[in-house]
């Protein structure tokens, strides 16, 4: 790999890192606020909306200009987002404008890869791509926690007295704007690539007609309706995840916001641990015989409301996260491979990435409505650990109705 390769991926590095502190810095912010519990999932659900409004149209913008200026505009825009809530503008629409520009900035940071590196590096290049997205989650998690920890936190304002007396979860989102700002920098370092992939038309009506129809037609292949099911299901799961994993630890280990993100990030080093394995072990044409994976999965996350020790609920949340790595990545490199030959890379990740959001979108806000009716926790728990085992149960029932794997 030579240095351009490493500038664009430092600078998917430093703004993945600063999107996941600033969603504990955005919570910490609403705390601050006294704002209701269920505006948690809420906060998200503003975040990803845009993935799903803009679907059919950030793939045009990302293909009408050099991927690595839209890389800098997209990351400017998630900038703006982080002064919007410093100035006060409420924590939900501040998000909001971060979640467009990292809607925008999606489809240029893995279509800049294509244009960019020979066909021989690209797998090499997917790996260490992943494997800083997957670093940024849980450093994200780790740095969020600390910067919301008050001794370190009275420590800086120390240092930096012209800051003034502000709250620790705006400081938190002072110092995730130089994080914004270093990937800024970085984006103008980007080598300049010649593109090769221009939208045939800019018309917004042909741009819906054309996402519609890849829609369809990897929803109607049989192994393209299992394959996205799994990874929608997983995705919607993972994010809504991570913040019942918050409420859960400040009510059942007595957690403050600091350990708490911990343990999210415990979930992510289980989700890495089981993708090595199942890049190891399972082969395309073996991608089916991992989904009894997913259906242990949600028993394991029921089993979350028997645990009290710190201990044990860092290694129940690690196997959690290594079960969905283990079932997602096959199915994820299945989904490629369809999508691929179906209809180009390019609409199938669209596609991909508006069913995800979705998913998302919809579980955030039953959790939410969940949380505003006063569920206990272990209810939530039981119903969204439930709901994990009998959507991969239907799943492996749908596909065995459909066939084998002959379709690959």
């Amino acid at each position: 790999m030579n240095l351009g390769f490493y500038i664009i991926l430092s600078a998917q590095f430093l703004s993945a890192l600063a999107d996941n502190a600033l969603l504990f810095a955005a919570i910490a912010l609403l705390q601050d606020l006294s704002a209701p519990s269920w505006h948690t999932p809420v906060l998200q659900e503003f975040f990803v909306i845009s993935y799903i409004v803009l679907a059919p149209f950030v793939g045009a913008f990302a293909d009408a200009l050099p991927k690595g200026r839209v890389m800098f505009i997209s990351n400017n825009i998630k900038l703006i987002g982080c002064f919007a809530m410093l100035a006060g503008l409420n924590p939900l629409y501040a998000y909001g404008i971060v979640g467009f520009g990292a809607a925008a900035y999606s489809p240029a940071k893995y279509g800049i890869l294509t244009e960019y590196l020979p066909p021989a590096q690209l797998v090499a290049a997917n790996a260490w791509m992943e494997g800083a997205t997957v670093a940024a989650i849980v450093l994200g998690a780790i740095l969020g926690g600390l910067m919301l920890n008050a001794d370190i936190s009275g420590h800086i304002l120390m240092h930096l007295p012209f800051l003034g007396d502000i709250s620790v979860a705006k400081l938190a989102i002072v110092l995730i704007t130089l994080l914004y700002i270093a990937a800024a920098l970085a984006n103008l370092f980007i080598p300049c690539i010649a593109m090769d992939h221009r939208p045939p038309k800019r018309n917004p009506l042909f741009l819906l007609h054309d996402f519609w129809h890849s829609f369809k037609l990897l929803w109607r292949d049989p192994l393209g309706q299992v394959t996205l099911a799994v990874t929608t299901l997983f995705w919607g799961v993972g994010a809504t995840l991570r913040l019942v994993i918050l409420t859960w630890a400040g009510l059942v280990l007595k957690y403050d916001m600091q350990k708490a993100t911990q343990l999210t990030a415990v979930v992510a080093v289980g989700i890495a641990i089981g993708s090595v394995l199942a890049g190891r072990y399972i082969k395309l044409q073996d991608s089916i015989k991992v989904l009894p994976a997913g259906i242990v999965m949600g028993f394991v996350v029921i089993g979350m409301m028997f645990v009290s020790d710190p201990l044990i609920a860092a290694g129940l949340l690690m196997v959690i996260g290594g079960l969905g790595g283990f079932f997602v990545v096959p199915m994820n490199a299945l989904l490629q491979h369809r999508g691929h030959l179906l209809m180009g890379a390019g609409h199938s990740i669209a596609v991909q990435n508006f069913n995800e959001n979705l998913s998302i979108l919809v579980l955030l806000g039953f959790y939410a409505l969940m949380d505003r009716a006063g569920w206990p926790m272990d209810w939530i728990i039981i119903a969204f650990g439930g709901f994990i085992s009998l959507s991969m149960l239907a799943i492996q029932i749908r596909f065995r109705r459909i066939g084998g794997v002959e379709h690959i």
